[in-house]
């Protein structure tokens, strides 16, 4: 018999594969059981809902997954300007790497289910929000370094970090309807653009 933890954990893992991959109205409760080698009455025991379930499992791939990523891509070890690197590289392969996987770009997952899902499950919508909020303080703590060596004028960094997060957010969106990779060749244009660092020129391609 599966302990209960492990249960939990496939449960979590399956769901945010298959949201992510296909969307959340399309994905049953059924489907997520199956995929993941679970019975319903397992699933209702750990989850009261699709819902809680959803929003479990975004946090889980939060916490495993994505801030790990973005710890190290702005990591303090890094001059401000390798993060700037870092994180476009981030964001990129991530997507190159689900291309291959699955023969689809799939964006963010969190504005993708956001998106979807927000006008009708505030629960969802919140957790969506409040992810967006994370990546945005990892842009603002940058920004303010950004500042602080001079390589940007003096601004309300929170509000900067927020354009090029919405930037970033909107351009893995655009691949998705595309299902192309090409829009994310200008990811960090856009990035160096809205940060206006001076002596430092986006790239014209």
């Amino acid at each position: 018999m599966r302990p209960e933890s492990d249960t939990k954990t496939k449960l979590l893992e399956t769901a945010s594969d298959l949201i992510w991959q296909s969307s959340y109205g399309s994905v049953s409760v059924d489907d997520i059981c199956t995929a993941a080698g679970v019975n319903k009455g397992s699933f209702y025991y750990a989850f009261k809902s699709k819902s809680d379930l959803a929003v479990a499992a975004f946090e889980h791939n939060w916490q495993t997954t994505i801030q790990p990523a973005m710890d190290q891509a702005f990591s303090a070890q890094l001059s401000p300007l390798n993060r700037i690197d870092k994180y476009c590289e981030l964001v990129v392969e991530g997507q190159k790497k689900k291309l291959a996987s699955f023969g689809k770009i799939l964006g963010c997952p969190f504005s993708s289910l956001g998106c979807e899902i927000s006008t009708q499950d505030e629960k969802i919508r919140q957790k969506a929000e409040q992810v967006s909020a994370r990546m945005i303080k990892y842009i603002e703590s940058l920004a303010r370094d950004l500042v602080a060596d001079g390589l940007i004028e003096n601004c309300d960094t929170n509000q900067l970090a927020q354009e090029v997060y919405f930037h970033v957010a909107g351009v893995m969106m655009q691949a998705k309807i595309e299902n192309s990779l090409k829009p994310l060749d200008r990811l960090k244009h856009g990035v160096l653009r809205l940060l206006n660092l001076k002596n430092v020129q986006p790239a014209t391609t």
